[in-house]
């Protein structure tokens, strides 16, 4: 904790020196044609990259920067070739970036107090600078979309390297899972809802809502703080808590209500247009060894109709798994290797070590009977696996990992398009770097001389 209060008042100090130099020694470290960047507009990029975990590292700024001309220069074409993003793009980037900060910083009013304004007066502030950035990733794809590459293109990025350096690819394996949870009847549950509906009792009655949150509430992320989960919109809460939470006034307590993950009780504290601050106490039902034993039922009748080829594997999954990121999937678990591409084959250092466990001892094809998991949420239950398919860990070729090497060529490719795109709007456009950044070698292609100039 020591360690986070530390790093919270280094980055408000940061954070206010930034502010500093806005009002006082503020100056012009760039400019690219009409556009001038400011080093307080640096120096904010750098304190939300130290608020995102990252060590502190001066050099890094050589980067940002660059990254900041490409992001204005392309900003420039869009908007001669008429590239526009509309609000609602704006909006949700700002709200997806507020709650990843609010997250961070613990809520909303430890954000606030982090800023030293208000979520809303920020958000204004990081408005033009977002709208920028969303307005230059969409000129990026618009020069690149026409990219596309060839059998022959791959082959021939394929050939570029030596039969030494060929990458190490490690053993992939094609798995499904059907999850079953238990499911627990009105009488399992009702204790818990009683146990919810006295402590609601005892607030009512007038006693400490924080201090009852701090000693009975099951939610590991706000009980510590007394319930209080700072200020929320309508997307970022359960559907059921948010209903309640937007129709209290401030100061009323809902009744016992259910969401996934539990029994609540909640109590607005203030409402700021469309937001909610408000803190809560979450009972969380246990599963009973009844419940298990129906769950472990349930899952062999399902094993033995998959088995007994009266029902698939896929559609025995979207029927009863509990996993929702799989279940409309055939059950294949997927794996996201970069921001675009999705893939059903997994790295083995990427399963979970459980499901790794039982497929290393699996034949290509077979169906595992139903095995007991505990999730990360501690809710325990059976997972049914299938071994779809594995490959051997191997030397990288076309054969098997063709996929791979298609998806690098074609980023090269774009690259490859991006940097010429560069280099001629470079020879076009004014541009100047204040010399304090001359030792970044991230920026000396911005600044070398045009074959006119060395005329």
């Amino acid at each position: 904790m020591k360690k986070i209060l530390l790093m919270a008042s280094g980055l408000l100090f940061l954070f206010l020196n930034v502010q500093a130099q806005k009002k006082s020694v503020d100056k012009v470290i760039a400019v690219l044609g009409s556009d001038v960047i400011l080093l307080s507009e640096l120096n904010q990029q750098y304190v939300m990259y130290l608020n995102s975990g990252n060590p502190v590292d001066e050099k890094v700024k050589c980067y940002i920067l660059q990254q900041m001309l490409v992001q204005h220069l392309l900003k420039q074409q869009a908007n001669i070739d008429s590239v526009m993003v509309d609000d609602k793009q704006v909006d949700d980037e700002l709200d997806k970036r507020m709650r990843y900060q609010i997250q961070r910083a613990g809520g909303q009013d430890k954000l606030e107090e982090f800023l030293n304004r208000s979520v809303l007066q920020y958000k204004d502030e990081l408005r033009p600078d977002v709208k920028d950035q969303l307005q230059a990733n969409k000129m990026q794809g618009t020069i690149t979309e026409k990219v596309s590459i060839t059998p022959i293109e791959v082959k021939k990025y394929y050939d570029t390297y030596k039969k030494d350096s060929l990458p190490d690819i490690p053993a992939e394996y094609e798995v499904g899972e059907i999850v079953l949870n238990p499911e627990l009847t009105k009488s399992e549950k009702q204790r818990f809802y009683d146990k919810l509906d006295a402590i609601r009792l005892r607030v009512k009655s007038g006693e400490d809502f924080a201090f009852l949150a701090k000693t009975y509430s099951e939610d590991p992320g706000s009980a510590a703080e007394g319930g209080d989960l700072g200020f929320f919109d309508r997307t970022m809460m359960a559907k059921e808590f948010t209903a309640f939470a937007f129709k209290l006034k401030p100061g009323e307590l809902s009744p016992v209500f259910e969401t996934e993950f539990g029994f609540h009780i909640l109590q607005v504290v203030e409402r700021r247009g469309e937001q909610v601050h408000a803190r809560h106490i979450l009972i969380r039902p246990q599963t009973t060894p009844q419940s298990l034993d129906r769950a472990k039922l349930h899952a062999d009748s399902v094993y033995n109709n998959v088995i007994a080829n009266k029902l698939s594997f896929s559609a025995a999954a979207s029927l009863y798994s509990a996993n929702k990121d799989s279940k409309y999937n055939g059950g294949m678990l997927l794996y996201a290797d970069n921001v675009t591409a999705r893939t059903t084959f997994i790295p083995a250092d990427k399963l979970d070590p459980k499901v790794f466990l039982v497929v290393d001892t699996m034949k290509v094809g077979e169906v595992s009977k139903p095995v007991p998991f505990t999730g990360a949420d501690g809710k325990e239950g059976y997972k049914i696996i299938l071994l779809k398919s594995k490959i051997p860990p191997h030397k990288g070729n076309l054969d098997q990992d063709y996929s791979k090497f298609k998806e690098k060529a074609e980023q090269q490719k774009k690259d490859r398009v991006m940097s010429e795109w560069f280099e001629k709007r470079r020879k076009n456009t004014y541009i100047r770097i204040d010399p304090d950044y001359n030792s970044c070698d991230e920026l000396k292609i911005w600044t070398k001389p045009t074959e006119a100039e060395k005329k």
